[in-house]
């Protein structure tokens, strides 16, 4: 379920980006106490990137026109630099000295929106040792908005009193099991309407990757897209076929950011709504949001020609807001794709699996020996793949082994929680 723009005539913040009745409800008590709503476009350790409306501000700024950014280094316009404090002229937008993020900053400025801005806010008011309950690149939020007409507004606006005070629920999550012996998950992107699955035309597809990052884009609630890039590198014309074989009720797109082969059906499709877009490094990530943004707002690397893998260019999660509308969470290139937790995500992303399984002769078949089981049978006639039903039982293996570490650790911190509250209620014990 995708939650659009609900009226795509209101271009204001913060209707633009997704907010609707249902978030409006929810943060009804916070605007009763003079918070403000806003979008979390990144986020560091104690402190995120927030986009707001601008005239929460005494320093408003309207993005529409090509108005000037007050810095404790001086005066500059919005695509460059203008004067210094000793009114000396010229300059690099892009080094702007006092000037925090100012490639996010300028891409907002950038587009043809109403009345938004970036702020920085702190966060630690808020921090939980649960990692996924922290803020994340997509999340709405209360602020606390620190400015008034007696404390002057830093560069840009930032100012390291403006607070996070709480996070409204979250609509769908993208999370990922998070690497080594620990338990916690990782929110990639959240309140996502699209998880696009970025997979380079430059190599042959790993189909059980796609199988995996499927699954987790499943799980989150939202709505799975294999983008397929660098449609104009040379590639064997069936390894289209083959992904769209791996990704059943998945739309499936080709693309070249550099001829814009696909770009328009793309966009077409996201309208005004929130994508995150996940991938190996060297798939193209960068370069595909460069081009659906309109600008250069994604530093690219090129690829190593051996093996066509990518180095990191992207290092934070970011969200980009869109001039087509709507907004695209950039992420870091994935090395690894853990599951965490839950079943739906492995079944839809096996669906296929699953329609044979319903002609099972038990409901509990576990599809490898058992009579009458209409999924092996359709191994053995060629009708499914071994590997598809190999990479299906072993999704299904390490979900259990997560929920099974999950729930150890739950179980220990309630212990802990207890044992600490005990303790405290009786100052006598030990």
């Amino acid at each position: 379920m995708t939650h659009l723009n609900p009226n795509p005539t209101d271009t204001s913040f913060p209707y633009i980006l997704g907010w609707d009745s249902a978030l409006e409800s929810a943060f009804a008590p916070y605007r009763s106490a003079g918070l403000v709503p806003g979008r979390i476009a990144r986020v560091d350790r104690g402190l995120c990137d927030v986009l707001i409306a601008d005239d929460q501000f005494a320093d408003v700024v309207d993005i529409n026109a090509d108005v000037d950014i007050e810095t404790d280094a001086g005066t500059y316009g919005a695509a460059e630099a203008v004067t210094d404090r000793d009114g000396n002229a010229g300059g690099d937008a892009d080094a702007l000295p006092g000037v925090a993020e100012s490639r996010l900053e300028l891409q907002v400025r950038e587009r043809r929106r109403k009345r938004l801005r970036v702020v920085r806010a702190d966060w630690s008011a808020i921090a939980s040792s649960d990692p996924t309950r922290n803020p994340c690149t997509g999340d709405w939020a209360a602020v606390a908005c620190a400015l008034d007409d007696v404390v002057p507004p830093s560069a840009v606006g930032f100012t390291a009193v403006t607070t996070i005070r709480a996070l409204l629920p979250r609509r769908t999550a993208v999370v990922r099991g998070s690497a080594g012996e620990r338990s916690d998950g990782q929110v990639l992107a959240a309140n996502v309407d699209y998880v696009l699955l970025g997979i380079s035309l430059a190599a042959k597809p790993d189909a059980g990757r796609l199988e995996r990052l499927l699954a987790l884009a499943w799980e989150s609630g939202a709505c799975p897209v294999v983008v397929l890039t660098k449609a104009d590198a040379p590639h064997d014309p069936a390894w289209v076929d083959e992904v769209v074989a791996l990704a059943p009720g998945v739309s499936v797109l080709v693309v070249s950011a550099l001829t814009g082969a696909g770009m328009d059906e793309l966009v077409a499709l996201l309208g005004s709504g929130t994508a995150a877009l996940l991938g190996q490094s060297g798939v193209g990530k960068s370069t595909l949001t460069n081009a659906l943004a309109g600008s250069d707002v994604m530093a690219v690397a090129s690829t190593r020609s051996v093996d066509e893998k990518g180095r990191h260019t992207t290092t934070t999660r970011e969200l980009i807001p869109l001039p087509s509308g709507g907004a695209l969470i950039d992420t870091p290139g994935l090395r690894s794709v853990g599951l965490f937790g839950g079943e739906a995500g492995v079944d839809q992303a096996f669906r296929d699996v699953l329609e044979l399984a319903a002609s099972c002769r038990f409901a509990d078949c576990a599809h490898s020996s058992e009579p009458g089981c209409a999924v092996t049978e359709a191994v053995a006639v060629g009708a499914l793949p071994q590997r598809r039903l190999d990479s299906y039982r072993r999704l299904l293996r390490e979900n259990a082994w997560v929920a099974s570490r999950s729930d150890a650790r739950v179980a220990a911190e309630r212990q802990r929680e207890w044992k600490l509250r005990s303790r405290s209620s009786n100052p006598a014990r030990p």
